[in-house]
């Protein structure tokens, strides 16, 4: 088999797995545009294609969907700046500073990776009570604002950094923060962002977390309010894929705007460690 056909056998694989992968999303957007008649029929088009559903998932009764907008949003984005923000102050003293216990101290904060999420819920739950943070908004964000994951990600990519740049900020005179701030954060940027995206997308389709801390609907998230779409008034699935469809936008802005920063950040992962 020649070159060009070994070429053309990968790509219509490859066309094959995307074409697989993008079906289903297909189907979600066909699906929130037909009547609730048409759900069930074979045919995956319309008769008639029904803007109006996504208009109507905004006035429906008992369903607070710009609100759970706005929450899971709010949330997501306040979390993301928490986790990259203390991953990479954790990340810079693990990477940069030398003090004693230094690499147990991480391998030990690394194992944390190992309790699953399930696991820890019960003693977190147990401490937004102690601290009077059940159903608020603080209780949703301040349990997810450190991540052993992010720490790790951006230790591995600071640790690349020439240690020249650190020698040449301290005979400039500066400090450790701004060593951190105006030199090795900079330099970071791929990291930062592939660790925003990561985070953001984890935190704003997380329902476990929120369906255990919310109590009062004016605070649910997303994944918590999607449920009432199948109790108050039937089985509604026309609306319900309209407004998965509307969920998943904040995620594809994130990803479209930071792409190529992912991908850099993912390659210079590969090659230097």
């Amino acid at each position: 088999m020649g070159k060009s056909a070994k070429l053309l056998a990968l790509n219509i694989v490859l066309a094959v797995i995307a074409t697989s992968l993008i079906l289903p999303f297909v189907w979600m957007i066909l699906t929130s545009l037909k009547t609730l008649d048409e759900v069930g029929l074979p045919s995956w088009l319309p008769a008639t294609f029904k803007w109006s559903n996504y208009a109507d998932v905004f006035r429906m009764k008992e369903i607070l969907f710009s609100r759970w907008y706005l929450n899971s949003v709010f949330v997501a984005s306040w979390v993301t700046f928490l986790q990259v923000f203390t991953s990479s102050l954790a990340a810079f003293s693990f990477s940069r500073l030398q003090w004693k216990g230094r690499d147990q101290v991480f391998l030990l904060y690394l194992a944390t990776m190992m309790l699953p999420g399930l696991v820890m819920m019960i003693p977190n739950y147990r401490n937004m009570i102690a601290l009077g943070l059940v159903d608020t908004y603080a209780g949703l964000i301040l349990p997810a604002a450190f991540t052993a994951f992010g720490t790790f990600l951006m230790r591995q990519f600071m640790m690349n950094i020439p240690r020249a740049l650190d020698e040449a900020a301290n005979i400039d005179g500066a400090s450790k923060w701004q060593l951190y701030w105006e030199v090795i954060l900079p330099l970071s940027r791929p990291a930062l962002v592939t660790l925003t995206i990561f985070s953001f997308m984890g935190n704003y389709q997380n329902m476990f977390w929120p369906l255990v801390m919310t109590k009062t609907p004016h605070r649910y998230t997303l994944p918590i309010g999607m449920l009432f779409f199948d109790s108050t008034q039937g089985q509604q699935t026309n609306y319900l894929m309209a407004a998965v469809s509307m969920s998943v936008i904040p995620m594809i802005i994130v990803f479209v705007f930071m792409q190529k920063q992912l991908v850099k950040g993912i390659m210079l992962g590969s090659v230097k460690g």
